[in-house]
């Protein structure tokens, strides 16, 4: 299992949009092979942001790699950018592999 995280800030004030994007937009991630699921997590608030969290759940490494290079993956993020009104430091990208076999 391969686990793909990405950590955002978003702005207050800026929370609903935010998940409005993310659970409107097309994802194109079923029938990737490899692809288990996907989460987004609404973490802490500060005082100037919200941590957001979006997990991707890999069946392995290799899948999340042929992901990140196939057209699918293309169009999943051709309006990323739009995201960038809300946030604010950019994200902050992570994986990990499971320990178990």
């Amino acid at each position: 299992m391969y686990i793909a995280m990405n950590r955002f800030k978003v702005a207050p004030g800026s929370e609903a949009a935010f998940e409005q994007m993310w659970t409107s937009r097309k994802s194109h991630l079923h029938g990737v092979p490899g692809f288990v699921e996907f989460h987004l997590l609404r973490g802490p608030a500060r005082d100037d942001h919200v941590l957001y969290s979006s997990h991707t759940i890999w069946s392995d490494h290799a899948s999340f790699e042929g992901w990140t290079r196939s057209e699918a993956f293309r169009a999943a993020h051709r309006d990323a950018g739009a995201t960038r009104r809300c946030t604010w430091g950019g994200r902050n990208s992570r994986g990990s592999r499971s320990s178990r076999p």
